[in-house]
C-alpha cells in the first residue's frame, strides 16, 4: 500500500549528501536502482536526477523497517530519512557518493513499480521504437536526464548572455498566415472562419521584423517552430529556435556579438573555450575546398580542380562534362591505397547516390604499384600531372567527378565525410566551428522555372552586386551568414532588405507580381512604409547545438518528446482519427487516401 510524504521533506539530492554531512540526519527522495539482499544486511541504490546514493538497513535497523525494505523492488518511488555514514574501505569508485551510504531510520513506499520494458541504465541497448513508446521511462536513464539538463542549462546560458546585452524576450503567435516559400506549413483549420486555416510558423522571421518596425531595436526568443518535411537524424516536425533580431547593425556587429554567444554558452556549460574570432569562408570557398556551404573543416581531404588540367584530355567523359559547362574535381583519400576493388566500387556507388553518374578513380598502393578506371584513356603526361596536383605519393585513393558543379559539389562533399568516417580522421569531442559567408542570394530552379531564394525574400544583396540584379541576377551575393559546427549548420541568418525599391526587384526575380506579393506578406510591406531601420539577424537550431554538445547521433536524444522518421509519436500515438462532430464544427469532411496503383508489365 503506498504511503504519503507528509513530515518527511527531502533536504538533499542524492549527490549532495558527502562526507562533510557524516554524523548528519537528511531525506532523500528517488527511484530504487537496484536491492541487494545478504541477509542480515540490506542494501538500496537510489537514484535520481543528480545520480545514485547508498541507502544501508544492518542489525541496528528495527525489524518492521527491514522487512518494508525487503519489499522494494527496482523503480519503486521511495523518501527515505536516516543517518549519514562512512562506507570505511568499502568505497564504490563508480559512484559519486561512493564513499558514504544513509544508515536508514524512516523509509516510506510511495509507488510501487511493475517490471519495466527495459532496464533503467546508462547506454541502455534498447531499441528505439520501444524507448520512443516508453518515452517517460527511457528519460529517466542518466544518459538521457543529462542530455534534458544540458539543453535546459544552454537555454539559460542563452537567455543570461542576451538579456545582459540589451535584447527583450519577447513572444511571437504560433496561429498565422500561411505563406508558402520552402517547406510545406502545418495547417491548423479554424472553426469560426470556415474554410480557412491558420498555418504554424515554419519560424517567426516576418514578426521579428515587425518588431524591428515597432521599435524593440534587439529581440530574442527560444521558441518552437514546424516544417512538414522529409525528417532525418537532425530533423523534427517541430523544433526549438534561438531567435535574434537587430536594429542598426551590419554584418559585423551580427557575427561578433553571436561569436561572444557561442563563446559563453560553450563556456558555462562545457567549461570549453572557444577562440574568437571564428575561422571564416566565403560561400565560394567552401565549396570549392570541401564542396559544402556546412564544411567540416576538422580534416583534410580538400577537394581539388582538375578541369583546366584535363581539358583536351582526349577522354569523352571530362571533356564532354568540361563542354557542357562542368568542371572536374577530386579528392584524394590517404590511407586508402590498399582497398580492395569491391571497397572502392562501394564508395563509387556510394558517391553516385549524390548525383553523379559515376566517379572515376585512380589507386596508388603503398609498394607503388597502380589501378586505375580511367588513366588507360590518357596520355602518360597527363596522369603525372593528375598525380603531381593531387599530391600523389603512395597509399593513395584519388577520386574523381565531372559534371555539373552542383553535383560534383555534392558527390565529392559527401565522400570526403565518407573517407573520414572510414578514416577515423576526426572526433566528437572536437569542436571547429566556421562562418560561412557571401552566400549567392538566388538559385535558379529547373522544375519551377524561376529564381527561388536561396534563404527568403527578405535577404539583402551585397551592396556592390546591386547592379547585376537585372543583367546577372545568378552572380548577385548576399549578405548572410552560417556558423557551422562540424559540419552541421548551427544557425542562419542575414541582414534584411528594408528600403521598398530593393524588395520590389527581389519579389520581380523570384516571380511574384505586385499583387501576389501584398497576398502573401502584405502585412510586413505595408508595415514597412511607416519607417524601418536597418535590421538583420540570425536563427540558431536550439536541437542542433545541444546534439553536437552530448555527442549524440539524433536530435531525438536532446528532445524530451520526439517524433519518429514519418512524424508520428509512439508514445501518444499521434496523430491519430478525431471525432466526426470534432470534424462537422470544422467544416471538415475527410476522404480515402488514393492505393498506389500496381505496376503494369
Amino acid at each position: 500500500m503506498s504511503e504519503n510524504m507528509q513530515g518527511l521533506k527531502r533536504t538533499h539530492y542524492c549527490t549532495e549528501v558527502s562526507k562533510e554531512l557524516i554524523g548528519q540526519e537528511v531525506v532523500v527522495t528517488g527511484w530504487v536502482q537496484r536491492r541487494r539482499n545478504l541477509g542480515q544486511l540490506l542494501f538500496i541504490t537510489l537514484r535520481d536526477r543528480t545520480g545514485l546514493l547508498q541507502l544501508a538497513f544492518g542489525e541496528q535497523t528495527q525489524e518492521q523497517l527491514f522487512e518494508k525494505a525487503e519489499r522494494l523492488r527496482s523503480e519503486f518511488v521511495i523518501v527515505a530519512q536516516g543517518i549519514v555514514r562512512s562506507r570505511g574501505a568499502d568505497v564504490n569508485h563508480s559512484m559519486a557518493t561512493g564513499d558514504i551510504e544513509i544508515e536508514v531510520t524512516e523509509l516510506r513506499i510511495l509507488s510501487e513499480a511493475e517490471t519495466t520494458p527495459f532496464e533503467i541504465v546508462e547506454n541502455s541497448d534498447v531499441k528505439d521504437e520501444l524507448r520512443l513508446k516508453y518515452r517517460y521511462l527511457d528519460l529517466r536513464r542518466p544518459d538521457m536526464q543529462h542530455n534534458i539538463i544540458l539543453r535546459s542549462k544552454v537555454a539559460g546560458s542563452v537567455r543570461r548572455f542576451l538579456e545582459t546585452n540589451g535584447f527583450l524576450e519577447i513572444e511571437t503567435p504560433m496561429l498565422t498566415k500561411s505563406t508558402p516559400e520552402g517547406a510545406r506549413d502545418y495547417l491548423v483549420p479554424s472553426r469560426v472562419h470556415p474554410e480557412n486555416f491558420y498555418a504554424l510558423p515554419q519560424s517567426p522571421q516576418i514578426f521579428k521584423q515587425l518588431l524591428m518596425v515597432s521599435g524593440y531595436d534587439r529581440y530574442f526568443q527560444i521558441v518552437k517552430c514546424f516544417r512538414d518535411e522529409d525528417l532525418r537524424a537532425d530533423r523534427q516536425p517541430e523544433f526549438t529556435q534561438i531567435d535574434i533580431e537587430m536594429s542598426f547593425v551590419d554584418v559585423e556587429d551580427i557575427i561578433s556579438m553571436n561569436e561572444k554567444l557561442i563563446q559563453q554558452v560553450f563556456k558555462e556549460t562545457m567549461d570549453m573555450n572557444i577562440e574568437l574570432p571564428i575561422q571564416r569562408l566565403t560561400y565560394q570557398e567552401a565549396m570549392d575546398r570541401y564542396g559544402s556551404d556546412k564544411p567540416d573543416v576538422r580534416f583534410g581531404v580538400e577537394l581539388v580542380d582538375l578541369t583546366q588540367t584535363l581539358t583536351n584530355c582526349g577522354f569523352a567523359v571530362f571533356e564532354n562534362a568540361i563542354n557542357g559547362g562542368g568542371t572536374i574535381r577530386a579528392i584524394n583519400a590517404k590511407g586508402m591505397g590498399d582497398l580492395g576493388r569491391k571497397q572502392i566500387d562501394a564508395l563509387v556507388k556510394y558517391g553516385q547516390d549524390y548525383g553523379a553518374k559515376g566517379v572515376a578513380w585512380l589507386q596508388i598502393k603503398a609498394d607503388g604499384t597502380e589501378k586505375s578506371s580511367f588513366t588507360k584513356f590518357l596520355s602518360e603526361e597527363i596522369v603525372s600531372q593528375i598525380k603531381e596536383k593531387m599530391n600523389a605519393t603512395g597509399d593513395d585513393l584519388i577520386m574523381i567527378v565531372a559534371d555539373k558543379p552542383n553535383v560534383v559539389f555534392a558527390t565529392l562533399g559527401a565522400l570526403r565525410l565518407e573517407v573520414a568516417r572510414r578514416l577515423e580522421l576526426t572526433q566528437k569531442s572536437d569542436y571547429k566551428f566556421v562562418w560561412v559567408t557571401d552566400f549567392p542570394l538566388l538559385e535558379y530552379d529547373e522544375e519551377a522555372g524561376r529564381y527561388v531564394a536561396m534563404h527568403h525574400p527578405f535577404t539583402m544583396p551585397k551592396e556592390e552586386d546591386l547592379h547585376l540584379m537585372d543583367s546577372e541576377p545568378s552572380k548577385v551575393r548576399a549578405q548572410a551568414y552560417d556558423l557551422c559546427l562540424n559540419g552541421y549548420e548551427l544557425g542562419g541568418g542575414s541582414l534584411r532588405i528594408y528600403q521598398q525599391d530593393i524588395q520590389e526587384k527581389m519579389f520581380q526575380l523570384l516571380g511574384f507580381d505586385k499583387e501576389t506579393a501584398y497576398e502573401r506578406f502584405g502585412f510586413l510591406l505595408n508595415a514597412f512604409k511607416y519607417g524601418t531601420p536597418p535590421h538583420g539577424g540570425i536563427a540558431f537550431g536550439l536541437d542542433r547545438i545541444v546534439m553536437l554538445m552530448t555527442q549524440s547521433d539524433s536530435i531525438r536524444d536532446v528532445i524530451a518528446f520526439p517524433k519518429v522518421k514519418d512524424a508520428s509519436c509512439l508514445m501518444t500515438d499521434a496523430p491519430n482519427v478525431v471525432d466526426v462532430k470534432q470534424l462537422e464544427e470544422l467544416h471538415i469532411s475527410t476522404i480515402e487516401p488514393k492505393q498506389a496503383s500496381e505496376d503494369v508489365e
